[in-house]
């Protein structure tokens, strides 16, 4: 896959898919957006304008999604290390 420059302000997120897909996150003071694109093959697909005022809500969702991801991962682990019936001393 070719490299992919990104202006400093920004990151690139590669899609576990493969097939080189890849999402490019630039922000862009001098308009106030945050600029989601989607790549494929080094060829832009889309682009998507988030104005600065709704990046917050970005973030919250986000957050929001994550820790709910680490609870149930939290909750299956601490499932695994109880056992069904308790030990007996014998």
């Amino acid at each position: 896959m070719a490299q992919q420059r990104v202006p400093r302000t920004g990151k690139v997120f590669l899609d576990p898919r493969g097939e080189d897909r890849s999402m490019r996150v630039t922000w862009h003071q001098e308009a106030q957006v945050v600029v989601l694109s989607l790549w494929r093959d080094n060829v832009c697909a889309g682009t998507f304008r988030l104005p600065a005022d709704d990046v917050p809500d970005l973030i919250t969702l986000l957050r929001q999604g994550l820790d709910e991801a680490y609870a149930v991962a939290r909750e299956r682990v601490e499932r695994l290390d109880r056992p069904d019936r308790p030990v007996q001393a014998g």
